[in-house]
Protein backbone atom coordinates (compact mmCIF):
# COMPACT_ATOMS: atom_id res chain seq x y z
CA UNK A 1 0.00 0.00 0.00
CA UNK A 2 2.65 2.59 1.00
CA UNK A 3 4.45 1.30 -2.45
CA UNK A 4 1.68 2.03 -4.89
CA UNK A 5 0.57 5.11 -2.54
CA UNK A 6 4.29 7.02 -3.09
CA UNK A 7 4.33 5.90 -6.95
CA UNK A 8 1.57 7.49 -7.22
CA UNK A 9 2.31 10.86 -5.19
CA UNK A 10 5.63 10.74 -7.37
CA UNK A 11 4.20 10.10 -10.56
CA UNK A 12 1.63 13.04 -9.89
CA UNK A 13 4.57 15.33 -8.88
CA UNK A 14 6.63 14.57 -12.04
CA UNK A 15 3.54 15.12 -14.65
CA UNK A 16 2.91 18.27 -13.15
CA UNK A 17 6.79 19.17 -13.52
CA UNK A 18 6.75 17.97 -17.04
CA UNK A 19 4.02 19.99 -17.60
CA UNK A 20 5.27 23.13 -15.97
CA UNK A 21 8.48 22.63 -18.01
CA UNK A 22 7.28 22.11 -21.28
CA UNK A 23 3.79 24.05 -21.27
CA UNK A 24 4.56 26.51 -18.91
CA UNK A 25 1.28 25.74 -16.52
CA UNK A 26 -0.21 22.72 -15.43
CA UNK A 27 -4.24 21.51 -13.68
CA UNK A 28 -4.47 19.74 -10.67
CA UNK A 29 -6.36 16.73 -12.67
CA UNK A 30 -3.01 16.57 -14.09
CA UNK A 31 -1.39 15.74 -10.62
CA UNK A 32 -4.05 12.66 -10.58
CA UNK A 33 -3.46 11.81 -13.68
CA UNK A 34 0.31 11.15 -13.84
CA UNK A 35 0.16 9.23 -10.34
CA UNK A 36 -2.44 6.82 -12.05
CA UNK A 37 0.13 6.73 -15.24
CA UNK A 38 3.18 5.54 -13.24
CA UNK A 39 0.95 3.12 -10.99
CA UNK A 40 -0.01 1.52 -14.72
CA UNK A 41 3.47 1.62 -15.77
CA UNK A 42 4.66 0.14 -12.63
CA UNK A 43 2.40 -3.08 -13.66
CA UNK A 44 3.35 -2.80 -17.30
CA UNK A 45 7.29 -3.02 -15.60
CA UNK A 46 6.65 -6.04 -13.57
CA UNK A 47 5.39 -8.10 -16.89
CA UNK A 48 7.89 -10.04 -19.06
CA UNK A 49 7.23 -7.66 -21.96
CA UNK A 50 9.94 -6.66 -24.27
CA UNK A 51 10.85 -3.06 -23.67
CA UNK A 52 9.24 -2.00 -26.90
CA UNK A 53 5.72 -3.34 -26.80
CA UNK A 54 5.48 -2.31 -23.11
CA UNK A 55 6.62 1.10 -23.98
CA UNK A 56 3.86 1.21 -26.68
CA UNK A 57 0.97 0.04 -24.43
CA UNK A 58 2.27 2.68 -21.64
CA UNK A 59 1.63 5.06 -24.68
CA UNK A 60 -1.33 4.38 -25.65
CA UNK A 61 -2.46 4.03 -22.32
CA UNK A 62 -1.17 7.46 -21.30
CA UNK A 63 -2.94 9.10 -24.38
CA UNK A 64 -6.35 7.22 -23.43
CA UNK A 65 -5.98 8.23 -19.94
CA UNK A 66 -4.78 11.92 -21.24
CA UNK A 67 -8.06 11.23 -23.99
CA UNK A 68 -10.75 10.67 -20.70
CA UNK A 69 -9.19 13.23 -18.42
CA UNK A 70 -9.37 15.88 -21.22
CA UNK A 71 -12.83 14.96 -21.98
CA UNK A 72 -14.47 15.23 -18.50
CA UNK A 73 -12.41 18.65 -17.68
CA UNK A 74 -14.30 20.31 -21.24
CA UNK A 75 -17.79 18.80 -20.13
CA UNK A 76 -17.67 18.20 -16.39
CA UNK A 77 -15.55 21.20 -15.40
CA UNK A 78 -16.15 23.18 -18.17
CA UNK A 79 -12.52 23.96 -18.50
CA UNK A 80 -9.75 22.86 -21.28
CA UNK A 81 -6.65 22.04 -20.00
CA UNK A 82 -4.87 22.02 -23.46
CA UNK A 83 -5.47 21.53 -27.01
CA UNK A 84 -4.13 20.21 -29.74
CA UNK A 85 -6.00 20.86 -32.25
CA UNK A 86 -3.65 22.35 -34.84
CA UNK A 87 -1.87 19.38 -34.42
CA UNK A 88 -1.80 16.45 -37.10
CA UNK A 89 -4.00 13.32 -36.43
CA UNK A 90 -5.66 14.98 -33.29
CA UNK A 91 -8.62 13.52 -31.61
CA UNK A 92 -10.76 16.04 -30.06
CA UNK A 93 -8.10 18.31 -29.91
CA UNK A 94 -7.19 16.28 -26.94
CA UNK A 95 -4.32 14.30 -28.26
CA UNK A 96 -2.42 13.43 -31.32
CA UNK A 97 -0.01 11.17 -32.33
CA UNK A 98 3.04 13.47 -32.06
CA UNK A 99 2.53 13.68 -28.43
CA UNK A 100 1.89 10.01 -28.66
CA UNK A 101 5.26 9.42 -29.91
CA UNK A 102 6.82 11.45 -26.97
CA UNK A 103 5.21 9.72 -24.71
CA UNK A 104 6.47 6.21 -26.42
CA UNK A 105 9.84 7.57 -25.31
CA UNK A 106 9.14 8.78 -22.06
CA UNK A 107 7.08 5.07 -20.83
CA UNK A 108 10.06 3.65 -22.67
CA UNK A 109 12.99 5.34 -19.93
CA UNK A 110 10.77 5.15 -17.02
CA UNK A 111 9.90 1.28 -17.37
CA UNK A 112 13.41 0.68 -17.77
CA UNK A 113 14.13 2.69 -14.69
CA UNK A 114 11.24 0.71 -12.42
CA UNK A 115 12.61 -2.26 -13.57
CA UNK A 116 16.23 -1.11 -12.93
CA UNK A 117 14.87 -0.06 -9.11
CA UNK A 118 12.69 -3.42 -9.25
CA UNK A 119 15.64 -5.76 -9.59
CA UNK A 120 18.55 -3.66 -7.71
CA UNK A 121 16.25 -2.90 -4.67
CA UNK A 122 14.02 -5.44 -4.03
CA UNK A 123 16.30 -8.51 -5.43
CA UNK A 124 19.99 -7.54 -4.63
Amino acid sequence: MLERASLFLLGGGAYAALELAWRGTTHWTMFLTGGVCLCLLQALADRPLPLGPAAAVGAAGVSGLELAVGAVCRRVLHTAVWDYADEWGNLAGLVCPKYTAYWFLLCGWVIFVLRGVESTVYHP
